[in-house]
């Protein structure tokens, strides 16, 4: 019983901070974007469409990970990917602001700020009535009626309980009783129907198998692009590091051979300086091996390689890992350096100093929360290491979200379906 209040209580706190804050939030960025959308025939709405629309989809993407983080409830974020490359300029926003209108998610995001300012607001709403509101009833009947009434009229009603005097403060105790017995069973499932609701609204109603098809598409092109890149950049550091090294203890070794009756003092010299290019062209190998697959993740799995990480950072880190077996090397390997991105990404550009990383499999996703206290104000932008970080898990069907308000703090939250082994 002790467990089941602890858990109405929390969901009643959650349903009236969504409450509060969806209403709030949800009704300004509503009258923000009527308002800049009536606005693109003056020309002046190109400029703040794609800001303000910008905004809407990072207010989704925070329900959309409380969703799955509070209640279990995954809503799946189908944005058709924006063009890389710069974004300055008229031309330039009025492309933009013209490709966010033309993707169906957009008008989803609309469609739901209306909802969730209304009907959203009143699911959530009734978590925190059913937890809080018999604490009214006993208050009422502890002598707070006094307060309403002299004791022959009435001067209050408690749902539908006219108080007049202590005996009909004692019938409020009684409502109160039966609601907070009700709230005690059902507070929780209110909870997951409010986030139900907004799956349903932000979820793609038709057309699902067309927008699958399209999200696999784009992250066949996104791997693909990306191994090509990777593939590359090996190239170019094996070419002009371990590479070069080479072929000067190759150069090296040839002095060293037409010198060794001539000057053997010499000789030496170059012989000890072709060690020292070999050492450091064997330390090169070792960093970019490590780099394609750092050994610590293939021995040890994705748990001890990113405590590993944690470890090597310039301010303290938690790492909780609960993780009953293995994931397959090619998802260990994208979580690994996502994760490495976003640990990055925290010291680098949010001045954090603490950071928390979660790892759990659940329900077949593994999924990964990375949390810090800095400075907040992280968005997934054209060509930025979040976006980077979204499409590389994206290869493998992974959804990334962000809660990152001004101010801190900064929630990251991956998830890759996946089985272990």
């Amino acid at each position: 019983m002790g467990a089941r209040a602890r858990s109405a209580v929390v969901a009643g706190l959650r349903g009236l901070g969504v409450a509060v804050a969806g209403f709030a939030g949800s009704l300004a960025l509503f009258l923000a974007s009527v308002l800049s959308l009536a606005l693109t025939v003056t020309g002046f709405g190109i400029v703040t469409t794609p800001w303000v629309l910008g905004l809407v989809r990072h207010w989704a993407n925070w329900r959309r990970a409380v969703a799955a983080e509070w209640c279990g409830v995954r809503i799946p974020a189908t944005y058709r990917p924006l063009p890389d490359g710069p974004r300055g300029g008229l031309l330039g926003r009025a492309e933009r602001t013209r490709l966010l209108l033309a993707d169906p998610a957009t008008w989803r995001d609309l469609r739901w700020l209306l909802v969730d300012m209304t009907a959203g607001f009143a699911t959530a709403l009734l978590p925190a009535a059913l937890t809080f509101y018999p604490l009214e009833g006993y208050a009422l009947a502890a002598g707070l009626w006094r307060a309403f009434t002299d004791g022959t009229h009435v001067g209050w009603w408690y749902g539908f309980v006219p108080i007049s005097g202590q005996g009909t403060a004692l019938l409020a105790a009684v409502l109160a009783t039966a609601l907070l017995a009700t709230g005690l069973f059902v507070t929780p499932a209110l909870l997951r129907a409010h986030f139900l609701l907004t799956r349903y609204v932000l979820a793609p109603a038709t057309g699902q198998l067309e927008e699958r098809v399209r999200t696999l598409t784009a992250s066949r092109r996104d791997a693909v692009d990306t191994s090509a890149a990777e593939l590359r950049r090996i190239e170019r550091d094996l070419h002009d590091g371990a590479q070069a090294r080479l072929v000067a203890v190759g150069m090296d070794l040839g002095t060293v051979e037409a010198l060794m009756e001539k000057d053997p003092a010499k000789a030496r010299e170059l012989l000890a300086q072709a060690r020292r290019s070999s050492a450091e062209a064997l330390t090169e190998l070792r960093d970019l091996v490590r780099g394609i697959h750092p050994p610590v993740l293939a021995e040890r799995g994705l748990g001890d390689a990113v405590r590993a990480l944690a470890l090597r950072l310039p301010v303290p880190a938690e790492v909780e890992v609960e993780l009953a077996g293995r994931a397959g090397a090619p998802v260990e390997s994208a979580a690994y350096f996502a994760v490495s991105e976003v640990l990055t990404n925290a010291v680098k550009h949010a001045g954090a100093d603490r950071i928390w990383v979660g790892l759990a499999h659940t329900d077949g996703r593994l999924r990964i929360a990375v949390t810090d206290n800095g400075r907040g104000g992280a968005v997934v932008a054209d060509g930025g290491g979040l976006d980077g970080v979204e499409r590389r898990i994206g290869t493998f069907d992974g959804v990334l979200a962000v809660s990152s308000p001004a101010g801190g703090p900064t929630m990251v939250t991956m998830e890759i379906p996946c089985e272990l082994s």
